[in-house]
């Protein structure tokens, strides 16, 4: 049996395939080259995907793997304030529902609490659909590179099969 595709950087073995962004990477899919991305450290790279094990998903533009959660959140962005409940989470962002109206492009503090004995998750994120499944938001950078963020996906995600869905 071959072993696992793991990420060059971090060594962890969720990645999850990515789709092409260049003619390069195109060209590179005719010889079983495909580019990856890794669900812990958010390392893009391209691997052989040729007697690989890596997760078969359909590609979909997403690149993180989201998490079912059922978490308590707040949010505020100028002259906006809610609440809601976070429905999934992923290093990427999250789908929350909430009755608060908000437009895409508008940027949010959200505040997540992930353990009552603890303080929320403080991130910031950028509204980027608004449909009656909720309101995704796309965390941004200094978001993505949150310890606890991290820990918290990697721990739930642990149980998970590597897939996306939608």
């Amino acid at each position: 049996m071959t072993p696992p595709l793991s990420c060059p950087q971090c060594g962890k073995d969720g990645v999850l395939r990515s789709r092409c962004r260049s003619a390069r990477e195109y060209l590179a899919g005719l010889l079983f080259v495909s580019p990856f991305r890794c669900q812990f450290c958010s390392h893009r790279f391209l691997a052989s995907r040729f007697r690989r094990q890596y997760p078969k998903h359909l590609i979909d533009r997403r690149e993180h793997l989201r998490i079912p959660v059922r978490l308590f959140l707040s949010f505020s962005g100028g002259r906006v304030r809610g609440e809601g409940t976070v429905m999934d989470i992923s290093m990427g962002g999250c789908i929350i529902k909430s009755d608060t109206q908000v437009h895409v492009d508008d940027i949010f503090y959200l505040q997540i609490a992930i353990d009552e004995e603890e303080p929320p998750l403080e991130l910031a994120a950028m509204v980027r659909s608004v449909s009656p499944r909720g309101i995704a938001f796309k965390f941004l950078r200094k978001a993505q590179e949150d310890r606890r963020l991290l820990a918290f996906v990697q721990a739930r995600s642990a149980g998970q099969t590597a897939r996306p869905h939608g």
